[in-house]
């Protein structure tokens, strides 16, 4: 995978912008803000509710567009860590996005590929199927009728990205700092991989490599139910990527997919699998699981779509959770060796909770075995994940429910500054990071889809294939 590289935003675009996002932020936040002014002077019993700041953000982010729509992507389909109330309302996030005049869209294909729309394809629809933030896709035809998906990069996206993501976390501050909300200030430790995901999905060729990569280990491992689209190379590149149409329906579309008359519980279930297995084995996973790019098909498949972002754990990340898997089936001796990789990753961060070595793997323990080992009904990854915040409020003499959002930010900008030093000093390895940060999104959106199909399941319930996963 290379990324693509984002030149320096301009000052012009950068002032022009500012100002967009400023008028844009005033408009939805400012009757907000008020009623929230109002609210704390007359000291009413009934406040604003937790949830209230979720619309005014979502309508930022749509009248924003472009990366910000992308974040809101990440917030839809991550309940676990924002709640359902506020995913619930980033749903449209996901497969929604301003059009693309067909005529730019047509430049855009025959300028990647060097040829007239017409010696490329026997046909072309004018208007997208599907209009995601950075990226449209048209439904098409090839000379010898087959039907196939064109992805087609938005004009000037790398321009407005570069652009977006040096105002983003200001903005960020700005609304943690007027809604108060806690999981405001939550978005703003998402950000750094954020960035770097990016990058990698500017370049569609990266995609192609991908889905040719997946398709490959499909034929390797036991998945029948699990497909990826075939791509045709010839009619690819940076910014076009040609693959086979898949007609399915969003694995959350409940209404629409009992239509079908079968149980999809067996399908999700394989797909859940088949995810933990390829991390397993390979460290290598699709890094945006989030519904719209699961596909439950007709003939009772599941396609897995949009392979721009991509979760590749290196050596030690790989050997971290390989080590969390050993421990979910029963190792004990694997609880010291995830603790003594991640004191020696995470050294200057784990040393703020002040924890012995055993207190440390007790923890450890605690905060992660009941992901691993709890049905997908009674997890809750929002209080695993919101652990090591309760256990250093604790430290600090606070309780976690009145911890204010100036501690949350002052807490950001601290571990910032630490992570910082400790990457100047080689202690914190960048593809870690991003590799477990890719790893614990996915996580959160299964846990959405294990709650629908596999309540009553843990995540490493079947005992045998994983075992046999470690083995191979």
């Amino acid at each position: 995978m290379f990324p693509r590289y984002l030149a320096p935003a301009k000052r012009a675009d950068l002032a022009r912008r500012a100002g967009q996002i400023g008028w844009v932020t005033t408009k939805y936040f400012g009757p907000f803000a008020l009623r929230t002014a109002r609210s704390e002077g007359r000291r009413a019993v009934r406040a604003v509710t937790p949830d209230a700041f979720a619309r005014p953000l979502r309508q930022t982010f749509e009248e924003l567009g472009t990366t910000f729509m992308k974040f809101g992507q990440l917030i839809a389909s991550s309940p676990g860590i924002f709640g359902d109330d506020v995913s619930s309302e980033f749903r449209g996030c996901l497969d929604t996005g301003p059009a693309v005049p067909f005529e730019e869209v047509r430049r855009a294909v025959e300028g990647d590929l060097g040829m007239p729309l017409e010696e490329a394809f026997a046909s072309f629809e004018r208007e997208p199927i599907g209009r995601a933030s950075i990226a449209v896709v048209h439904r098409a035809t090839l000379l010898d009728g087959t039907d196939v998906a064109v992805k087609v990069l938005r004009p000037g996206i790398e321009r407005r990205v570069s652009t977006d993501m040096d105002l983003f976390e200001p903005l960020l501050e700005i609304v943690a700092r007027t809604t108060g909300e806690y999981v405001a200030g939550q978005m703003l430790q998402m950000l750094d991989g954020f960035r770097q995901q990016l990058g990698e999905e500017l370049d569609l060729r990266n995609e192609r490599r991908a889905i040719e990569h997946m398709a490959e280990l499909l034929q390797i491992v036991d998945l029948p139910l699990v497909l990826v689209p075939t791509t045709y190379p010839e009619l690819c590149g940076s910014r076009v990527l040609t693959m086979e149409f898949l007609d399915g329906i969003p694995v959350d579309d409940l209404a629409r997919i009992a239509e079908f008359g079968f149980d999809p519980s067996p399908v999700v279930t394989q797909t859940v699998k088949g995810f933990l297995l390829t991390t397993i084995r390979w460290g290598f996973f699709h890094g945006d699981v989030h519904a719209g790019n699961l596909l439950l098909l007709r003939d009772g498949r599941l396609g897995v779509i949009d392979w721009g972002i991509i979760g590749r754990l290196d050596e030690e990340a790989h050997r971290f959770f390989r080590k969390v898997v050993e421990a979910a089936l029963g190792d004990e001796g694997a609880w010291e060796e995830i603790a003594a990789i991640a004191t020696k990753v995470y050294g200057p961060l784990i040393s703020e909770l002040g924890m012995s070595p055993d207190d440390l793997v007790s923890f450890m323990r605690m905060m992660m075995e009941p992901l691993l080992t709890e049905p997908f009904g009674k997890v809750s990854l929002v209080d695993i994940l919101n652990a090591p915040q309760r256990l250093v409020a604790e430290n600090r003499g606070l309780e976690a429910e009145k911890m204010t959002l100036r501690a949350v930010l002052k807490r950001f900008r601290e571990q910032r500054k630490l992570r910082l030093l400790a990457e100047a000093e080689g202690i914190v390895d960048s593809e870690f990071e991003r590799g477990m940060f890719l790893l614990t999104k996915a996580l959160m959106y299964f846990e959405r889809y294990g709650k629908m199909y596999m309540a009553d399941q843990s995540l490493f319930e079947d005992e045998a294939f994983f075992r046999a996963a470690l083995n191979a």
